[in-house]
């Protein structure tokens, strides 16, 4: 779908734009739809809801223009916010994600995810346990990109342990990005869904989002981030107390993994297990388990985890 809007001329239509097109920008990015602007017009193509959701906001921003009122861009984001959540339609409970994959936005499909997302929203630890397919990196990454876009964190800081599943795959060339790049893929790849490439680029080199092997977290403390550490069950015990130490003021933390699918070579050493059993009474410290039900791949991908699931009243590793 395709719209085009007339642009006022002078002051109407710096205000409209924003600085150096900016407010344009802001709404591509959230969307996640094509937002040009030449001579006296805007044309916004994409999904049809959300460019529809576009042409609300931006009669809105030009409303308040024509009035003499151009908005900051903390209101521009009110606006972007509040006519996305209008998309949703009424009935619609929990948080709202301003990320968006191909012009939709992300959001939560089971109670179990939506359990997770709010679970995010209102805890600043979280550990989100489950098989393949039940979005555990996926809504991990949407809720980072949202507390990014919404300046509730500066920086997103994905962590992923180095270790390969069952396979030598012996020395990596280049230089240390192409070195990691194999094991934070799955992270790349979800980040890829609501961001421009362009924009990753920048936001990577400018350390707004920072792709991180586990063993380079030892040392650090991350304020005002939100830290996402993925395949968590591949982390031993002191890797584990390691990772959690480095939250700093104003940071969420978000720990995923799957403990049918540990690699280390003793099971019983996951830091992921034992952080459960350690934290699960913590105060501030959330636990969301997703199950079979919560797969959202292919329909195959349920079947797969049914077929390797353990049998019945077979004990968890310990």
């Amino acid at each position: 779908m395709e719209v085009i809007i007339q642009v006022p001329p002078g002051p109407e239509r710096v205000g409209l734009l924003g600085s150096a097109e900016r407010n344009l920008k802001m709404i591509r990015e959230a969307l996640g739809v094509h937002v040009t602007a030449r001579d006296d017009t805007i044309r916004v193509s994409g999904d049809h809801g959300a460019v529809s959701t576009a042409r609300a906001i931006i009669d809105r921003i030009g409303n308040a223009s024509k009035r003499g009122e151009p908005l900051s861009r903390e209101q521009v984001l009110e606006v972007i916010a509040s006519e996305a959540g209008r998309r949703d339609g009424p009935g619609r409970e929990g948080v709202r994600l301003s990320a968006y994959s191909g012009g939709r936005q992300v959001a939560p499909r089971s109670e179990n995810q939506r359990a997770y997302i709010e679970a995010i929203e209102r805890h600043d630890m979280v550990f989100a346990t489950g098989p393949a397919g039940t979005g555990k990196t996926y809504l991990a990454v949407a809720a980072a990109v949202h507390l990014l876009r919404t300046e509730r964190v500066r920086k997103v800081v994905l962590v992923r342990p180095a270790v390969e599943a069952g396979e030598k795959l012996g020395f990596l060339p280049g230089d240390i990005e192409a070195k990691v790049n194999p094991y934070l893929r799955p992270l790349l790849d979800a980040l890829h869904d609501m961001m421009e490439y362009a924009q990753i680029r920048r936001f990577m080199e400018s350390d707004v989002v920072e792709l991180v092997p586990l063993a380079f977290m030892r040392g650090r403390t991350l304020n005002n981030a939100a830290i996402i550490l993925d395949e968590a069950q591949n982390t031993t015990r002191g890797q584990m107390q390691m990772f959690l130490t480095r939250m700093g003021q104003g940071s969420k933390v978000i720990v995923t993994g799957d403990t049918t699918q540990i690699d280390l070579p003793d099971p019983r050493e996951s830091g992921l297990i034992d952080a459960l059993r350690r934290l699960s009474r913590v105060p501030g410290i959330a636990t969301v388990g997703l199950t079979r039900d919560d797969v959202v791949r292919h329909p195959l991908v349920q079947r797969v985890v049914d077929a390797y699931a353990p049998p019945s009243g077979t004990p968890e590793v310990d």
